[in-house]
């Protein structure tokens, strides 16, 4: 199949490469030239503008499918560039991570104009093009179907897990690794939108637990005896001085908590022990927001994802005016005074 792919970032440029190795036909276009260029040398057929991109796709199998792989902030900005330049029966699918509610109105304007429009959440991150991707998909049933070779291709296949007990028909699309999550536009993105936000629950419960055990051994630190100091009541009990690089890799092998993001937490700490090369500092791109916010307004509690949330605020100093607010009304209601942070 032929596909046009805009955006050659760390996903779309592997996501490319896999598609090419496998037999398919890319055309890119990214605002950096130098992106298409190193594209260009894996066999991509380079484009110097969304209007030649569009050109080349249909001379060469009369419709257009174009996959976006842009930040959402930019995804109106790019489909208004191709929207004029498509006609009825061309593909437009946007793979970022969108909110859903932006997936509706885009559908809905570009289905008046018949040009179907798919909404995929992609999962795999830089270890994709190897491993495969997890999609996520949303929109009109015949567009899906159009685009189910380049589905089958980037999917992991059903070899990537074991099959569940009881599965032994054909394996279906779920688990080769892609689904078609509903007709309605926007069905792939609030998937995604709930994966992402269960991931920052996992990561969040992963980064305190090995916290704690980096602090397991605070009975043998030195610890202030004022009124500004919690006493550690039974020192003795907290002597422990743990590898946490060995926690994880035993972890990985038979436990209940074994998973692929333990299995990087293991690299991350056996290439650096201390994970100085990072922060703390921790992003977040939306999805964790709009999963909360779903889970509010339609009813559903969400305690551990919101909690998980919130910490990625702190951790960017988010909360440096509720700290302090707390800081000040503890030395106007009782004189006390903050220490330095190094004691």
């Amino acid at each position: 199949m032929h596909i046009g792919m805009v955006g050659l970032g760390r996903m779309g440029a592997n996501m490319s490469r896999r598609l090419m190795q496998a037999g398919h036909a890319v055309t890119a276009w990214d605002v950096s030239s130098d992106a298409v260029q190193a594209l260009a040398a894996h066999g991509a057929t380079p484009a110097d503008s969304a209007e030649s991109m569009v050109q080349h796709l249909k001379a060469q199998g009369g419709r257009a499918v174009i996959w976006l792989m842009v930040p959402a902030a930019v995804v109106d900005d790019t489909i208004a560039i191709f929207e004029p330049l498509l006609s009825e029966g061309d593909v437009l699918i946007d793979g970022g991570n969108s909110c859903w509610q932006d997936d509706i109105v885009r559908g809905e304007r570009l289905e008046a104009k018949g040009i179907r429009y798919l909404d995929i959440g992609v999962s795999g991150g830089v270890w994709g093009m190897e491993r495969g991707y997890c999609l996520m998909i949303g929109g009109q049933r015949d567009a899906v179907d159009l685009v189910q070779p380049v589905f089958e291709t980037l999917a992991p296949g059903v070899s990537a897990a074991e099959r569940t007990p009881g599965c032994s028909d054909e394996p279906r699309p779920a688990e080769q690794g892609w689904l078609h999550c509903g007709d309605r536009h926007g069905a792939g993105h609030f998937v995604k939108m709930v994966h992402n936000g269960i991931e920052y629950g996992l990561m969040a419960a992963y980064a305190e637990g090995l916290n704690i055990l980096a602090h397991a051994g605070a009975g043998r630190d030195d610890r202030d005896k004022d009124a500004e100091t919690s006493p550690l009541r039974r020192p003795e009990h907290y002597q422990y001085d743990f590898d946490l690089a060995d926690v994880t890799e035993v972890w990985r092998r038979g436990s209940v908590v074994a998973s692929w993001l333990l299995d990087l937490t293991a690299i991350s700490l056996k290439d650096d022990p201390a994970l100085e090369g990072f922060g703390g500092r921790v992003s977040d791109s939306g999805e964790g927001r709009w999963t909360v916010e779903a889970g509010i307004d339609v009813c559903a509690p969400s305690p551990v994802l919101a909690a998980a949330l919130y910490q990625r605020f702190s951790s960017r100093g988010e909360s440096t005016l509720a700290d302090k607010v707390l800081s000040a009304m503890r030395f106007q209601f009782g004189g006390h005074h903050e220490k330095k942070a190094d004691a």
